[in-house]
């Protein structure tokens, strides 16, 4: 063939308002969001729609185990059941629906028939301008990096040697067709602290390895609540050691431990490695798209640019100012990419208005500048509770664990709340809203609130904030003052 013909059969350049690299859930958002405003766009995956599944696969697990476990405390309500027994097969056809619901929204015809051009590939960057997969150029506008992240498998000697049957992370969940036996999950963050408890209710043996602590994230208080769950519910919590070494044994595997008592070994069926992830950038040829990366992903600013101005990258590849909310807030990052490449809005990112919530039971949740909290000096800020306890919705349903812990400053002024208890994760919506709308805690004790409802917690707890003023002698003269009047 001549070189003339060659260069006909070549296919031409692309050219759309946006190529958004990485069909994951964040990568299909932007590119719905987008499209639906009119804007040609571009969606590059190497493989099928929808991404990794990991998060999902994993609430799917914890919120199976979270029932059975009601079963086996039903009793507290009066109401004593036989507990049946954990179904292998059962429990993967649970975590398949689960997945089932979003595989819908993504499939690759429903995402064509939006105008989305979808192309499967491995996209790399040949110059600041152009992306290309195969021998398909695209010359974008705008670019979106949203390739996600992939598990870190830590350099534990002997773990790589291991069966990836054996050897589990968090991708693999939605595959697992039977429950381990005897499991060592490593890692101390929300999502190994949720799945270690969630394995240990449905039947599976657990130890737990985090030689920082569980949830060195979140309020030691509220961690405190759920380090006892887990100790009562029969996890083994290993926060002193850390593991030095795996072997493959016919028998099973043996894990080494070092801690400060001297070396200990662990049989085990299955090692889990939870909540460690890596950024999935390394194919993207970054350096020739005029693009930085860190050790924490793609480097970017608050509004989420790269170096390369017309570049973008949000959720867990994204690094730089987004890498410490890059798990928390992936909606937020689709709607400040979107508004920077359809309107030229400068977005920016307020870490301290996402929540941050481990899936555990119970439940976690905050939000709010809890560094600032914790650097306050002392007597500048008010710190208010009402635990579940005192709240009779809570103590109908049998779940008095917890409480509502909200931080104020003199005047009232919200800088941070955490929740530990059942349902935190929604209960602390509302504080979420107040937070970034600027309301103050008295705005929100006087909201009306749903009658015996767990979040009456939350309004109380506001109230709190008024009880010194019952005591200040201003406020009684004028209350003594307007009874002359009748």
């Amino acid at each position: 063939m001549s070189d003339a013909k060659a260069k006909a059969a070549k296919p031409a350049a692309l050219t759309p308002d946006l190529c958004v690299i990485g069909a994951g859930a964040n990568g299909i958002a932007l590119a719905i969001a987008a499209a639906a405003f009119g804007a040609p766009v571009v969606l590059i995956d190497r493989q099928a729609t929808g991404g990794r599944t990991t998060s999902l696969a994993a609430k799917a697990l914890v919120e199976a185990a979270t029932r059975i476990q009601d079963m086996r405390e039903a009793d507290r309500l009066g109401v004593p059941v036989e507990v049946p027994e954990v179904n292998d097969a059962l429990i993967h056809d649970h975590v398949q629906r689960a997945l089932a619901t979003t595989a819908t929204n993504q499939q690759a015809e429903r995402l064509k028939a939006l105008g989305i051009h979808l192309i499967q590939g491995e996209a790399r960057f040949i110059d600041r301008g152009s992306v290309q997969v195969g021998d398909i150029a695209i010359k974008a506008r705008r670019f979106a990096i949203a390739t996600g992240s992939r598990p870190d498998i830590p350099a534990l000697p002997g773990l790589a040697e291991l069966n990836p049957a054996l050897a589990l992370s968090e991708d693999a969940l939605s595959g697992l067709t039977r429950l381990p036996g005897r499991l060592v999950v490593l890692g101390g963050s929300g999502p190994a602290v949720a799945l270690a408890q969630a394995f240990r209710r449905l039947g599976s043996t657990v130890a737990l390895i985090c030689p920082a602590g569980i949830l060195p994230e979140h309020d030691a208080e509220a961690v405190m609540i759920l380090r006892q769950k887990l100790l009562r519910e029969g996890v083994t919590l290993h926060e002193d050691s850390e593991a030095v070494r795996v072997e493959n044994r016919r028998s099973g595997l043996k894990l080494t431990l070092a801690g400060l008592s001297g070396e200990a070994t662990l049989e085990a069926s299955h090692i889990l490695v939870a909540g460690r992830r890596r950024a999935d950038i390394e194919a993207l040829d970054l350096d020739l798209g005029g693009i930085r990366s860190d050790a924490d992903g793609v480097a970017v600013d608050r509004s989420l640019r790269t170096a390369n101005r017309r570049v973008h990258a949000l959720g867990s590849c994204a690094g730089g100012a987004a890498a410490g909310s890059r798990e928390l807030a992936g909606n937020d990052h689709v709607g400040i990419v979107l508004r920077s490449v359809l309107f030229r809005q400068k977005g920016s990112l307020d870490p301290t208005g996402n929540p941050r919530i481990a899936w555990s039971r119970p439940e976690i949740a905050s939000v709010g500048d809890w560094r600032a909290v914790k650097d306050a000096r002392p007597g500048t800020l008010r710190f208010l509770r009402w635990p579940f306890a005192e709240v009779p919705a809570a103590a109908a349903a049998g779940r008095t664990e917890g409480y509502v812990k909200l931080v104020t400053d003199r005047r009232g002024r919200l800088r941070a709340v955490t929740i530990v208890g059942d349902g935190a994760g929604e209960l602390i919506a509302p504080w979420c809203v107040a937070l970034n709308a600027g309301l103050d805690v008295k705005a929100m004790a006087g909201i009306a609130l749903p009658e015996l409802a767990a979040s009456d917690a939350s309004r109380r707890a506001a109230l709190s904030f008024l009880a010194s003023a019952t005591t200040s002698p201003r406020l009684r003269r004028l209350i003594g003052f307007l009874r002359r009047f009748g």
